[in-house]
């Protein structure tokens, strides 16, 4: 045991001095961030710098253009003009800059006969053409009530938009769920398989390193192939879990800050309320709500990220084992690959249908369960028993491919020449030393 410790501190303090660690422990979740609402941001900035769009109408119905002109002038970004020419001259004016687009509307749209068609250089993207769609749609419609003298109130009521406030029932009460829940289960699905998988490559260079330098000859001389395995296994988990516990933290204050750095970049005059406005009032106006991770889901992420870190090194350090360079191990790196990369595809399936057959069964295996029992846990209230389960599954997992694999290490790593097939792995596995 004093060798296995000797080892793994060797391994932890070798490369947590490192600059490249240090910046990954502290830039890593920041990337994740931005890729995870940059997209949000920038259709944000993309409407706000959107200039006025003018749209020629070309209106069949000769009843349908003042009315889109008085509905887009309520406070949006369409400009509609009647469209004065042909459309092959309204097409070379588009083409020429002097038009934005042009909107065709059938004869027939009011009797619910035809589809508007919109002509542009641009696509606008999806939420510019949902928009028009959805302009257009209300001035249809409000239209068609009108010509049949639906009264006023009855168009203010069909018109009303109602927002439905989800809230998540669990054992101690009632919580308002949040737009941002599901995207923190995934960023935390993500996370467990870009750790699992970088500091699994980092126990297979290692072993590489090692068995190419014949380093390893004379380290076995000293202590047991199995404990050097264990030794830089446990070592390199141990900085892993040391950065996982950095990152939960950093997460934790931005979720507990995020609320004020969110209304730095908000003008609370757009929102309706006062200037002196507390970054709670904001939010609550803007009807953004922050998730919050309960201290137990924290718990059980870290430990099934350290379960599933331990299986797959052992299975990196076998592969490692038994090649002479980084190149020969990508064949049969697909093989640890395939069960790494379903949970990921998984994870918006169980995020939808947490208490799913399906999604139950797959957070038991332990290939998968160190992705995907944390997104259920964030998504419902998972019983404990199952969690035990679903954990102690990993945990014996781990130690059957932490035997097969010491299996192979201590044969693979004295092994040069030739990179081994599965086959070759196989009965490396199962032969008696």
């Amino acid at each position: 045991m004093k060798k296995i410790f000797l080892i793994l501190q060797s391994e932890f303090w070798r490369r947590a001095r490192s600059t490249a660690f240090i910046l990954a422990t502290l830039l890593v979740p920041v990337f994740l961030v931005i890729i995870s609402i940059l997209p949000t941001v920038l259709v944000y900035l993309g409407e706000q710098q959107s200039d006025q769009q003018t749209i020629a109408v070309v209106d069949e119905t000769q009843r349908l253009l003042t009315p889109l002109q008085e509905e887009a002038a309520d406070g949006t970004r369409y400009q509609f003009v009647d469209a004065d020419a042909p459309s092959d001259s309204l097409r070379q004016r588009v083409l020429r800059g002097e038009l934005d687009a042009y909107l065709s509307l059938p004869a027939g749209l009011l009797d619910g006969e035809g589809t508007p068609s919109y002509f542009s250089t641009e696509s606008g993207g999806m939420t510019g053409q949902a928009r028009l769609e959805n302009l257009v749609e209300r001035t249809v419609r409000n239209l068609r009530l009108a010509e049949r003298n639906v009264p006023d109130e009855v168009q203010r009521i069909m018109n009303a938009d109602l927002d439905i406030v989800g809230h998540t029932i669990t054992e101690e009460g009632t919580e308002q769920q949040s737009v941002f829940s599901g995207l923190l289960s995934l960023m935390m699905a993500l996370a467990v398989y870009m750790a699992v998988f970088v500091y699994g490559q980092y126990v297979m260079q290692g072993v590489i390193e090692e068995k190419s330098n014949r380093v390893v000859e004379i380290v076995v001389s000293s202590v047991k192939p199995f404990e050097l395995l264990m030794g830089k296994v446990l070592g390199i988990g141990s900085l892993g879990l040391m950065q996982m516990i950095v990152w939960v933290v950093l997460a934790g204050a931005g979720l507990t800050f995020g609320g004020t750095i969110i209304a730095l970049f908000v003008d609370p005059a757009d929102l309706g309320v006062a200037p002196d406005a507390s970054s709670e009032a904001i939010m609550q106006a803007a009807g953004v709500t922050l998730p919050t991770i309960p201290v137990s889901v924290v718990v059980w992420f870290i430990l099934f990220f350290l379960g599933g870190y331990l299986l797959y090194a052992s299975l990196f350090a076998a592969v490692g084992s038994a090649v002479e360079q980084q190149q020969d191990a990508q064949n049969l790196l697909y093989v640890i690959l395939l069960p790494l990369i379903i949970p990921i595809v998984a994870s918006t399936y169980v995020l939808q249908l947490p208490n799913s057959m399906i999604s139950t069964v797959l957070s038991y295996v332990p290939f998968f369960s160190p992705v995907l029992m944390p997104v259920r846990m964030s998504a419902t209230t998972v019983p404990t028993w199952e969690v035990l389960i679903s954990y102690a599954l990993l945990i014996a997992g781990f130690l059957v491919m932490i035997w097969i694999a010491s299996r192979i290490y201590r044969v693979g790593i004295f092994m040069y020449g030739k990179a081994a097939s599965l086959s070759e792995l196989a009965r490396w596995a199962t032969k008696q030393h």
